[in-house]
Formats: structure tokens, C-alpha cells, sequence
């Protein structure tokens, strides 16, 4: 019997059986354990970083993919909601900052498309860091004293400080310090981290509220320096730069944080087996050290102890958002 004949249609549909079938077996050969770890910021901001350390041991330990997957926009909201919507199976967790839901509630006040206690389950709490001032290095000013006193002297020029998002914790740093220093900032939000660093590189912006971790390029660089960071004591990967308490004579101090979320109707039983795998990554030398560098401090904790912290925290903000008036931009 001859071949069959080969036409443009046979072909065409030969292929596309082909593709069908090559693509099912590529859909059977995933991994069936793929834990997926949210992030609602670009690529390169500290709460990536953090998010990929930790990843990466994980999946060492695990020998599962550990896949970080960044979902940037809206401030982070975006990732929340994307967490959310998530099956409550252990596969999709949500990397939490301060912001995103203990300040978010308030500064966006019946906008929000998520409840911060209703639709995730704290599973644990992973890290504490240190926000900072920093000024371009073509500011007169070397203390935070004389930063002080150049903003009362000329606001227009002095009185701009930039952060990564409106309704960001770096955004209330600046609104908390201004009143406890009794001057006017004026606040200039930024599309992220980079373009933020960006504008006090270039000199667009005088001063930067940020985390620590995030303005070490630029310092390195020679184009800003930091005068004061907002912790209880200064920290060893700074130590020549004091805390806002030291330099201004006012007690001022922010605690900045991650917590890992699952969706809320995920088991307890999966949430504790998380928790364990979160912490044993933590207490990993490896971890440790690239942390340090980082300046981010690992915490060990319960679930019970991530949501009695989270609890605090969001009791903590809501006086003061509120009393700051401040709202999204």
C-alpha cells in the first residue's frame, strides 16, 4: 500500500495532535509538590531578596521547587488578592509586609479588595528590618540635626522626600518624623525602590525614607549618605550612623517586618508543617549570613506567635494612620 498522501491540511493537523500530546506530557512531568511564595514588589526590592533566600533553602531542604514569583503593583495589593483567590492547599503563600496590611486598611479605607484577618492564616513570622533617612550627598547636611534645620530654613528645596509607593511604611516614616521634629516634608511617592533611589541619586528628591538593606548601592556609591536609622540601638552593619532617637533627642522607633500567609482555609495541619519548614530554613547558617549582609534580623516563631505579632501590629498602626490622616495617593 502506498503512503498516505501528505496534504497542507494532514500536516497542519498531524502537528497540531503533536503539540497537544507533547504538551500533556510536560504537564505530567511537573513536580506535584511546587510551593509558589507571593511577592508584591519588583524584583530587587529587600522583600524579593529575603523572599528568594529563604526560597532557595527551602527547596534544598524540601528537594521540591520553590518557586518565588513576584507580583508587583498596587502597592502589593495585587499579590494579596492573587493569594486570596489561591486553593487553601499549602501551594500559594503570601511573603506580608507591614503595609500592605496593617497601614493599607486604613490609607485605603473601603477600597480594598481583601480583610488582612479574614483571608489569610499567618503561618510565620519570618523577619524584623530597619528603615532609614538618607539625604544626596550634595545636601549640606551631615547629622540629622542640620538636616532638621535646613528643611525649616528652606522648605522648597529641602522639604521633598521620596519613598517607594504612596501608603508605604517608608511613606509614614517620613509623616511620624516630621511631626516629632516639628517640620513640614512633603512627600514624593515612587513606582518602587529603584526609581526611587533613582531620583535621590540624581539629586531629584533631597532625602530618601527606605529600607536599610535597599540604599546600600547608592551609599557605595557616593551619591547619599544615611543620617539616622529608626531602630532601639544602632545597627553593626552601620555603626557610624546613629538612631533617630541619638540624633534628634526624640524616642522614634519603626519596626518593619514579613510574615509568610497562607489563604485562610488552609489546614492547620499544612500550616504547621509550613511553619517548621519556614523555620528550619531560617536557623540555616547560610541563611543567617546573607541576612546579616542585608541587615534583616530571622525570627523564629509559632503560627500562634506570627498571628499574635501580626494581632499587635495591625493594633499598633491603626491609631496612628488614623490619627495622621494620611490617605492613598
Amino acid at each position: 500500500m502506498p503512503p498516505p498522501r501528505l496534504t497542507r491540511r494532514s500536516v497542519c493537523r498531524w502537528l497540531a495532535g503533536s503539540s497537544s500530546a507533547l504538551f500533556g506530557l510536560a504537564s505530567w512531568g511537573q513536580p506535584a509538590n511546587t510551593l509558589r511564595i507571593i511577592v508584591g514588589y519588583p524584583a530587587g526590592a529587600t522583600s524579593d531578596a529575603l523572599t528568594r533566600i529563604v526560597a532557595e533553602q527551602m527547596a534544598k531542604s524540601l528537594k521540591q521547587p520553590v518557586i518565588v514569583e513576584n507580583k508587583a503593583g498596587a502597592g502589593g495589593r495585587i499579590a494579596n488578592e492573587t493569594v486570596k483567590a489561591a486553593p487553601p492547599d499549602g501551594s500559594t503563600l503570601l511573603m506580608t509586609p507591614v503595609a500592605t496590611m496593617s497601614i493599607f486598611p486604613h490609607s485605603y479605607a473601603g477600597q480594598l479588595r481583601y480583610d488582612p484577618f479574614k483571608d489569610f492564616a499567618p503561618v510565620a513570622h519570618l523577619s524584623n528590618f530597619q528603615l532609614g533617612l538618607a539625604v544626596n550627598a550634595q545636601v549640606p547636611a551631615k547629622t540629622l540635626a542640620e538636616y532638621v534645620a535646613l528643611v525649616k530654613a528652606d522648605p522648597a528645596r529641602y522639604g521633598f522626600y521620596a519613598s517607594a509607593a504612596a501608603g508605604s511604611l517608608p511613606h509614614f516614616f517620613g509623616v511620624m518624623f516630621a511631626r516629632s521634629a516639628g517640620i513640614n516634608l512633603t512627600h514624593v511617592p515612587y513606582k518602587g525602590t529603584a526609581p526611587a533611589l533613582q531620583a535621590l541619586a540624581s539629586g531629584e528628591v533631597a532625602a530618601l525614607s527606605t529600607v536599610v538593606a535597599d540604599i546600600k548601592s547608592v551609599v557605595d556609591g557616593g551619591k547619599a549618605r544615611v543620617l539616622a536609622v529608626a531602630a532601639d540601638k544602632r545597627l553593626k552593619q552601620l555603626p557610624d550612623v546613629p538612631t533617630v532617637e541619638e540624633a534628634a533627642g526624640f524616642k522614634f522607633s519603626i519596626n518593619t517586618w514579613y510574615v509568610a500567609q497562607a489563604p485562610a482555609a488552609t489546614p492547620r495541619a499544612i500550616i504547621d508543617k509550613l511553619n517548621a519548614d519556614f523555620n528550619k530554613a531560617l536557623a540555616s547558617p547560610e541563611v543567617i549570613k546573607r541576612m546579616d549582609e542585608l541587615a534583616i534580623e530571622p525570627i523564629q516563631s509559632t503560627p500562634a506567635e506570627a498571628k499574635a505579632f501580626f494581632d499587635g501590629q495591625m493594633a499598633f498602626w491603626d491609631p496612628i494612620v488614623k490619627a495622621s490622616g494620611a490617605k492613598a495617593e
